[in-house]
């Protein structure tokens, strides 16, 4: 019996994880990817002034083949300026349950301090996933960082569906699943000033497996925030198949970690990519603005 290589496998596994089915050339904006799996650091965009279309339709491609966009190089966004920016990819999305200021309601203030009871995004979760139509793409820029920590992972859930086998996609892809959000928003914003007495807060069905509109790519879409139940399965079964996805879609291999400076900016994907904002930084401060644009009903088509 012959010996197997000892690579034999790990190059296949590492080109079933890379994004090098998604590569394209960029010649209105500079493109640098930060891992081989996800994210990458883009150049060359003034996110103050009209941004030619030529880089808006290229920002939108790099999203969808690259689930997270950085840009280190961007100055304090006035709130004005980020709304502007964000439109260019289609409305904006008012968020359910947090609190909304009078002036721009689609502003979602990220601050967590000393006196904060919970963290924004503690666990892996794509944002919004429990609305009828949730959310395209977030986008965030943090002006005020802690002295350290305060980093923010983000998981491709492209690589997660393609690591499965094939007889794990195939179920997976007749599969549905709840989104509720009433036990991640109930008293969420207390602290904040919100009386959520009386609210009903979103909850819908979407499929396990969800086709990306833009790159054509099947993601895994199901999250520990908001997903409570696989449609058409006993409760034990479902617990124990949600257990298994969650714990396989964090897996470190499909991740960047993303360390902020001042004014850095992150845009992510919510169709293909999920996060987790961690909170080691207590009792210091991390404060920014959010702005979060919509999206559309997930749906599944083989390929």
């Amino acid at each position: 019996m012959s010996e197997r290589p000892l690579h034999e496998g790990k190059l296949d596994r590492a080109q079933t994880l890379s994004n090098v089915r998604s590569e394209a050339t960029y010649e209105a904006i500079s493109v640098n990817p930060v891992t081989p799996v996800i994210g990458v650091e883009v150049e060359g965009v003034d996110m103050t002034s009209d941004v030619p279309d030529a880089q808006i339709e290229e920002l939108n491609q790099a999203l969808a083949n690259h689930n997270v966009l950085f840009f280190r190089d961007q100055p304090e966004l006035t709130a004005e300026q980020q709304i502007a920016f964000a439109k260019r990819f289609g409305g904006l999305h008012i968020h359910p349950a947090a609190p909304q200021g009078e002036k721009y309601p689609e502003l979602f203030v990220i601050h967590t301090h000393g006196e904060s009871f919970v963290n924004n995004g503690a666990d892996w979760h794509t944002d919004v996933s429990c609305d009828e139509e949730p959310p395209l793409g977030t986008m965030l820029q943090i002006h005020r960082t802690p002295p350290s920590g305060g980093d923010t992972l983000f998981a491709n859930m492209y690589a997660a569906y393609d690591a499965l086998s094939e007889k794990m996609k195939t179920f997976l892809s007749e599969r549905t699943a709840i989104h509720d959000s009433e036990r991640a928003f109930r008293g969420r914003y207390a602290d904040k000033g919100v009386d959520d007495t009386g609210a009903v807060f979103p909850r819908n069905e979407h499929p396990v497996v969800r086709t990306h509109p833009v790159s054509g790519r099947q993601a895994l879409y199901v999250n520990e925030t908001f997903t409570s139940r696989i449609r058409g399965m006993a409760e034990d079964e479902s617990n124990a198949l949600l257990e298994f996805l969650f714990r396989h879609v964090s897996r470190p291999e499909f991740q960047v970690r993303f360390n902020w400076q001042p004014n850095s900016i992150a845009f992510w994907d919510n169709r293909c990519t999920q996060h987790l904002a961690m909170w080691d930084y207590w009792p210091n401060e991390r404060y920014g603005h959010r702005v979060t644009v919509k999206g559309d009903r997930p749906f599944y088509k083989a390929n």
